[in-house]
């Protein structure tokens, strides 16, 4: 590759997302239900008030590219969300990725959900070993400095956040287990409740009256009982309709 002037910027010619796609035939694991579950919650309950909703990106189980010297390095958040980004690539395709060059932007949070195979790495336990990349608390906290990371226990129901100050993490003390982010103008927290007719704990967000974001569904159960309440006033038997 021959060096131009000025130098062409990383975005022109290192590999986009359509050369680095998620997608892997040699690496066909998937996820059980509850990492198909709680990453969905997460994105049906994230509107930061700031922002349009063609300003925000959440991905789940994504690739996402961080080293240009390294191009095939790739971490796979469960769960990421990134502010002041288009929805779409170049406004115009689904990602394949998240190709941190291309973008420019990184994610603002992300989310881990601990497996017992994976808990050490989440957690920052791991030492990076030799001439292999970086584990996932290096990339999070040094190479992308994503303010706010979030690691959820499911099995012990165990919350823990960490902010980014300076250049480290520190653990947020949880006197509540509720997170919140003034940037965003919203916090994430721990829900009881039934989603997808699965009563446990759940993490979702939450605005600055401390009120659960609605789901979709839960909109429009909300809107069906404010009209069946204006029927009855108005002496009509919403059953009858």
């Amino acid at each position: 590759m021959y060096q131009t002037d000025p130098p062409r910027p990383a975005k022109d010619y290192l590999p986009t997302m359509y050369d680095l796609p998620s997608e892997d035939p040699k690496e066909p694991g998937l996820p059980d239900e509850f990492h198909i579950f709680q990453p969905q919650l997460l994105r049906e309950t994230f509107f930061p008030p700031k922002y349009r909703t063609d300003e925000v990106f959440t991905a789940s189980d994504l690739n996402l590219y961080y080293d240009i010297r390294h191009p095939l390095w790739y971490k796979r958040p469960d769960w990421f969300a990134v502010i002041g980004v288009s929805r779409l690539y170049e406004q115009k395709d689904l990602r394949l990725s998240y190709v941190i060059w291309q973008e420019g932007i990184a994610p603002f949070v992300v989310v881990e959900l601990l497996s017992p195979g994976t808990e050490k790495e989440d957690l920052g336990q791991t030492l990076r070993e030799v001439n292999q990349p970086p584990t996932k608390w290096e990339v999070y906290e040094r190479i992308l400095r994503v303010p706010y990371y979030i690691v959820f226990d499911r099995y012990s129901d165990k919350l823990q956040a960490f902010q980014l100050i300076a250049d480290r993490y520190s653990e947020i003390d949880l006197t509540t287990p509720r997170i919140w982010m003034p940037s965003l103008q919203l916090g994430l927290g721990l829900w009881q409740g039934s989603y997808q007719e699965i009563e446990r704990l759940w993490l979702r967000w939450y605005d600055a009256d401390g009120n659960w974001i609605p789901t979709p569904v839960e909109q429009e159960n909300q809107r069906a009982e404010r009209l069946a309440a204006k029927l009855r006033e108005l002496g009509i038997d919403p059953n009858q309709i």
